[in-house]
């Protein structure tokens, strides 16, 4: 899993999910090349505190990010490629940011939190299965 070069074209969006997750959990840096909202591609070594959906239902990735020293919100289907480093995490979070209070560890558990937060009534039967 370490220092290899993942393109995001060549796998599940899930695939690539589960490694942000594992890199997220075990406090290792990820380089990602990213492009923004204007189409420009930068490559980022970033931090990733919290994988989240938002109330429109698209998944993001808050990460603290080593180039701007700062928290920033990056989009994983604006990720062209990855790799997960052997290297710790080097920045503080923002105290003010805070951790999402239900983290996902597979992509299975978070689709079952996401289903239960829109389908609170089918919850236990999502986590059931």
């Amino acid at each position: 899993m370490f220092n290899t070069m993942k393109h995001t074209a060549r796998q599940t969006s899930a695939r690539t999910l589960e490694d942000l997750i594992r890199s997220m959990d075990h406090k290792r840096a990820v380089t990602i090349t990213y492009i923004d909202s204007d189409g420009e591609e930068s490559v980022r070594t970033i931090e990733p505190h919290d994988i989240r959906t938002t109330s429109k239902g698209r998944v993001i990735i808050r990460a603290m990010c080593r180039m701007r020293s700062e928290m920033r919100t990056f989009h994983p289907e604006r990720v062209v490629s990855y790799t997960i480093h052997r290297t710790r995490f080097a920045l503080d979070a923002p105290t003010s940011e805070g951790r999402f209070t239900h983290t996902a560890q597979t992509p299975a558990e978070l689709i079952a939190l996401e289903l239960g937060r829109d389908y609170p009534d089918l919850a236990p039967l999502v986590l059931a299965a």
